[in-house]
């Protein structure tokens, strides 16, 4: 599919999680070389991409070995696959854009979710629920993170936080990721604040290494901050911030 050469600030998102056509990519790779801008936005979608992985991974039961070794010799191989026809392209490239949050779901998905995937059915209607759950987390996830408007910024909380913003106006949403998040302590979590020109509202709360949606309406706010407060938190900070970070515009 052909685009226009301002289509190519874009396919930062795509090019990053490998959802470009070979010809889309090739020429996104070119403009690369001649185009700061997106050399740096394509850095931070895979630095992103990398965090959100790690954030969310949940280490497999131990048992979970010794089950799938046992379960294999009653498994039917399948047979191998012997094309038909050709497929025939239709709108490839649009089609490869569109699926981005597959893509993205499916990198965060194999760490999040691939313990629970095999043994899932085994511990009920809980660990269901949990997968659904994260599912719908990974879902609103990529598609912030796809988003053509997607920005992201980068800080460190003065407790030494890692963390990362990525935010979209068009979908009125934001992500926030921590690592190196010291524990709270005894009956304390973290806080997050949306600052609408100097008034604090609560945004969720992280308690962890770890991502999560921002709640509110982050496209009216300049700033995300970050306060150790009560567990179960506070609807105005009790703390002064240990982050405010501006949002990108």
């Amino acid at each position: 599919m052909n685009h226009h050469a301002t289509d190519a600030h874009t396919l930062a998102a795509a090019y990053t999680l490998g959802a470009l056509e070979d010809d889309e990519r090739n020429a996104f790779h070119a403009h690369l070389q001649a185009c700061e801008a997106c050399r740096q936005e394509a850095a931070e979608f895979e630095a992103t991409a990398a965090r959100l992985a790690t954030a969310v991974a949940q280490p497999p039961p131990a048992v979970i070995k010794a089950q799938v070794m046992a379960a294999i010799d009653g498994v039917r191989q399948l047979p191998p696959r012997v094309p038909t026809h050709a497929a025939k392209p239709a709108r490839g490239g649009m089609l490869r854009r569109k699926a981005v949050p597959l893509a993205l779901a499916a990198s965060v998905a194999a760490a999040a979710l691939g313990g629970i995937a095999v043994w899932q059915t085994q511990n009920g209607q809980d660990l269901k629920a949990q997968a659904r759950q994260a599912q719908q987390q990974l879902d609103t996830i990529s598609t912030v993170l796809a988003a053509p408007d997607a920005r992201t910024v980068h800080g460190r909380a003065a407790n030494g936080a890692l963390t990362t913003v990525v935010s979209s106006d068009r979908q009125n949403k934001a992500v926030f990721t921590a690592a190196n998040l010291p524990t709270p302590g005894a009956g304390k979590t973290y806080q997050l604040w949306l600052d609408h020109d100097g008034t604090m509202r609560p945004a969720g709360l992280i308690g962890h290494d770890g991502t999560v949606i921002l709640t509110g309406n982050p496209a009216d706010a300049g700033a995300v901050g970050l306060t150790l407060e009560p567990a179960g938190g506070s609807p105005q900070p009790t703390t002064d911030p240990l982050l405010l970070m501006t949002l990108p515009a």
